[in-house]
């Protein structure tokens, strides 16, 4: 007799821890569940946030493509593709008209050439991935144009070369962050062509032996202030 009441007592303890653990496992998948439906925002905000990469947000989100993901730099990006040729073409087209120095006018020749090829390139990939292209420069590309419409002679010169060099500058270190960053096979292909048509023309503007580099560095210097490069 005694026996069999162990015997049951040792049943009965068993079941119980297995009843018992039974309930630790279901209550830790109930816990994992409710974590699951809670927003992320409710923990500091959303994962996508967290990692989005930096550019202008047109508020579109990352879109699914058929040549992989489109995220806002990706757009970004691609806009400004476009706005570099809608300014740097006209000034590439007048450089060949009014450069008296022959790098001058191979800078300009560069510029035409570079961004006639880029600016049909990105016509086809904002029409593939369904991306609306501005159709006129910024204001400020738009001041631009205007200054080298009133500069002369020498100061035409050096404004252009200074003026485009400067704005390579910045739009290379935008292109290898694209480049680096993006999942979209045509945002890739055209970051690359942009990398080769960018680097040609820096190499052919600072080959004019006209550049400022103290310039390109204080940003705050007015373009109509820009002085003859020393030696």
């Amino acid at each position: 007799m005694l026996s069999f009441r162990r015997s049951t007592v040792g049943s009965m303890s068993l079941a119980s821890r297995h009843v018992i653990a039974t309930g630790i496992v279901i209550g830790a998948l109930a816990f994992t569940l409710i974590a699951l439906l809670i927003p992320v925002q409710k923990f500091g905000g959303s994962a996508a946030a967290a990692t989005a990469p930096a550019g202008e947000d047109d508020g579109a989100g990352t879109v699914s493509t058929a040549f992989g993901p489109l995220t806002a730099q990706d757009r970004d990006f691609i806009r400004k593709v476009r706005l570099a040729g809608l300014w740097e073409l006209p000034a590439g087209r007048q450089a060949l008209q009014r450069g008296a120095r022959p790098t001058v006018r191979t800078a300009g020749m560069h510029l035409v050439e570079g961004h006639t090829e880029l600016d049909r390139r990105v016509i086809e990939v904002g029409q593939a991935l369904g991306v609306d292209l501005p159709n006129q420069p910024s204001a400020q590309q738009q001041d631009w144009l205007a200054q080298l419409d009133r500069a002369q002679g020498t100061q035409y010169e050096l404004l252009f070369i200074q003026l485009l060099r400067r704005a390579h500058g910045k739009v290379f270190t935008l292109v290898a962050q694209v480049r680096a960053q993006t999942r979209n096979s045509m945002v890739r292909a055209l970051a690359s062509d942009a990398n080769v048509t960018v680097l040609d023309h820096i190499s052919v503007l600072e080959d004019s032996g006209l550049v400022d580099f103290d310039g390109l560095v204080d940003a705050s210097q007015a373009p109509s202030t820009i002085s003859r490069p020393t030696k």
